[in-house]
């Protein structure tokens, strides 16, 4: 395939696509939670580019719609809301130690191989788009699972479920030309719930046993009175 022969909608997705792999591929190796949160905003607002360069070149204009919901929760209020959890509860300067931090990167890029080979088979029937968009959605999909295990801290593994969303959105903007209105909306509106409630869920589990790592969440056990 030479990209340079493709319409401009094209080059521009494929690079979008390209560059959402990597924010979900970066972060895996972020120890700073603050970092981590970051690099999920940052993929919020490539998101936010693909959406709207969709409802301009598609002339789709609820994508427009579309684009300004994912800003405006994916870029600035889950972003502020989890960086603000990390503040109130003096996480900022903890410095999470991945464990095998190679063998997770090494993992990491395997699993975004195995996405591509997995739908090699439905190239000849399919745009270039549209391939590159499932493909890259699948790799954002597993990469956002794997960041859900490599990690201790519950709130990376609300960025990795969050993650996992972002995955399957941009399949759905790209591949499927927008989502109907209704849809988008109800999407984003249990995206906003899900994260209020983890931030509920955060504030009450920190107050009572004094922290988020998951690890000491499972040694945890009833006490017979």
């Amino acid at each position: 395939m030479n990209i340079e022969l493709q319409d401009f909608y094209t080059q521009a997705i494929l690079s979008m696509a390209a560059l959402v792999g990597l924010t979900s591929f970066l972060m895996l190796g972020q120890g700073r939670l603050l970092r981590l949160i970051f690099v999920f905003a940052l993929q919020g607002l490539l998101l936010t580019a693909t959406t709207a360069l969709a409802a301009y070149s598609l002339d789709n204009h609820h994508l427009y719609i579309s684009a300004v919901l994912t800003l405006a929760l994916k870029v600035i209020f889950i972003p502020i809301m989890l960086r603000r959890q990390v503040l109130m509860m003096n996480m900022h300067r903890d410095t999470e130690a991945l464990k095998n931090n190679t063998a997770v990167m090494i993992g990491g890029a395997s699993l975004m191989v195995f996405s591509y080979y997995v739908l090699h088979p439905i190239v000849q029937t399919s745009s270039v788009v549209m391939v590159n968009a499932l493909a890259v959605s699948l790799s954002v999909v597993l990469l956002g699972m794997l960041l859900m295990i490599s990690h201790r801290q519950a709130i990376a593994h609300v960025v990795g479920f969050m993650s996992i969303e972002n995955g399957l959105f941009f399949a759905a903007i790209v591949a499927t030309n927008g989502m109907p209105l209704v849809v988008e909306l109800g999407v984003a509106f249990d995206v906003l719930v899900a994260a209020v409630l983890f931030g509920i869920f955060f504030f009450h589990i920190r107050t009572s046993i004094d922290s988020l790592d998951v690890d000491r969440l499972n040694r945890l056990h009833e006490v017979e009175k």
